[in-house]
């Protein structure tokens, strides 16, 4: 850690400290009860000195070298985002096929049991929803949101 116990730990020193210690208890060093009661002491602690007092018992994991919470969220490798794409856009245009079914059969009942022409309304449901996943299935985005890209 650091030279001086002392000095104040920043928001990365002590995400690097709860990524240790979730290397620890992925290889059973820590019970779960154990990692809660010291996460919950990590995100308390001001010093590198109360830091390096919740991973004195356990052996030295370069904590520099751990990337922090924030950091070491994978991106999803590009052949399985294909594939969650193709199957997302296979479930969006199956969900719009059947609302679109279902509307026009309810238009189609409710016309021939009031005996007069009905305006065709489950145009209104199918036309915006279909030209945006039209769009999406275009653009290839499929399901997926800007965040996921």
């Amino acid at each position: 850690m650091a030279a001086a116990p002392e000095m104040r730990a920043s928001d990365g020193d002590r995400d690097r400290v709860a990524a240790a210690l979730r290397e620890h208890v992925a290889e059973g060093r820590l019970t779960i009860d154990e990692f809660n009661e010291r996460l919950e002491q990590v995100y308390q602690s001001r010093t590198y000195g109360q830091l390096a007092k919740l991973t004195s018992d356990l052996p030295e994991i370069d904590l520099h070298r751990l990337p922090a919470a924030s950091e070491s969220v994978q991106r999803p490798h590009p052949a399985r985002r294909d594939e969650k794409t193709r199957g997302s856009l296979k479930g969006a245009w199956s969900a719009w096929a059947a609302a679109s079914a279902v509307s026009w059969m309810i238009w189609l009942l409710t016309m021939l049991t009031s005996g007069h022409m009905i305006p065709p309304w489950p145009m209104w449901v199918m036309g915006p929803w279909g030209v945006i996943l039209l769009i999406n299935t275009i653009s290839g985005r499929g399901g997926q949101s800007r965040r996921d890209t």
